[in-house]
Parts: structure tokens; sequence; C-alpha cells
């Protein structure tokens, strides 16, 4: 129970810190995070991407998104299912976004089904934090815990953060999935583990 109520507290803690940021702060750390992913060999050869689109105070993913699209990437973004779980369908460019439970925007195309995120060369997942272990913190949901336990070991899992939410460490609990990267805004791309 200890681990649940540390997570809690961390995670509002952090929360609170992205809402004080200024919006011109978050916008100039999703460019950054944007330019550092665009050039990891990984990303770059990428056939296909999974990703998801930012909402709210989280660092800005549409930018990447736009670009990914247009280099000839295929990008999957995720679909929230009444159980909580994440379907996966192809991002067709901006226009293709549709509002989704929980204030999401999801893509408007097909579902390819849960398993369609194995089928990913990359993954980029949300993250409130993460430590130098690459135990990610997330919204407390689960989702993208199931996601990331679909994926295989070999595939580079990256989670965007913002200057403060690299941690030395987190509390955690068995269903937690760990991420191999993080990139941040001044540090760029980093592995973990």
């Amino acid at each position: 129970m200890h681990d649940i109520a540390s997570k809690a507290r961390l995670r509002a803690d952090l929360l609170a810190r992205r809402a004080a940021m200024p919006p011109e702060d978050r916008a100039a750390a999703g460019r950054s995070i944007r330019d550092a992913l665009l050039t990891v060999p990984e990303v770059e050869m990428a056939g296909t991407l999974a990703a998801y689109v930012s909402i709210g105070t989280e660092p800005d993913t549409r930018g990447l998104l736009f670009a990914l699209w247009k280099r000839g990437t295929y990008v999957l973004l995720p679909r929230l299912l009444p159980d909580g779980d994440l379907d996966w369908a192809s991002y067709e460019g901006p226009d293709s976004l549709v509002p989704g439970p929980r204030g999401c925007l999801e893509p408007s195309e097909p579902p390819r089904g849960p398993d369609a995120v194995a089928s990913a060369d990359v993954v980029l997942t949300p993250a409130v934090a993460v430590d130098r272990t690459g135990m990610r913190l997330g919204r407390g949901g689960g989702s993208f815990d199931r996601a990331l336990a679909r994926v295989g070991p070999a595939i580079l899992t990256v989670a965007p953060l913002y200057e403060t939410e690299l941690l030395p460490t987190l509390p955690s609990e068995p269903h937690d999935q760990r991420v191999r990267a993080v990139v941040t805004p001044s540090e760029g791309f980093v592995r973990l583990g």
C-alpha cells in the first residue's frame, strides 16, 4: 500500500509543477523534444512508430506526430477501450483525430486491435516521471503498462519528459513497465537501464 500512496503523492506534485510551467516554456520543451527524437537512429529508421497525442500539460507530441507522418513513418495512435486497455489505429494527419474518452484525441481510422502495438519499431509512451532504471510513473490508469507489456524486449520504448521528471528512483508496483529511454529538452535522448 505504501507504494500506491507514495506514487499518488508524487504524481500529484509533478502534475502541479507541469501546470505551473508557463505555456511558452511547455511549447519550447515540446519543440526540443521533437527535434531530439527525430534524430534518434531507431526513430529515423522506424517503419512503424506507436505514439500518443499529448493532452493538457504533457510534453507536446503533436509536432512530432506531424513530422513523422510527413516523412512517411507509419504512426499508430491509441484508442481507449471501455476496460482501460488500448486499441490502435493509424494517424493520417491532424485532421484524422477525433475527440475520445477522458479528453483524449484519437485516430478516426479503423482499429487494428490491442496487439497492433507489438508491430511497432519504436513506442513513444506518456509518463509523469521516469527513474534512471527506466521505471515509469504514468497517470495511474495502467493503460500504457498493458500496452508496453505487449512490446518485445528489443523495441525502443521512450518517454518524453520535462527537465525535472527524470528522477533517481521511483516507487513501483509489479505491473509497472519500464521504458528503455527518455527524452528531455536539455539532455535530449537518454538511454536507460
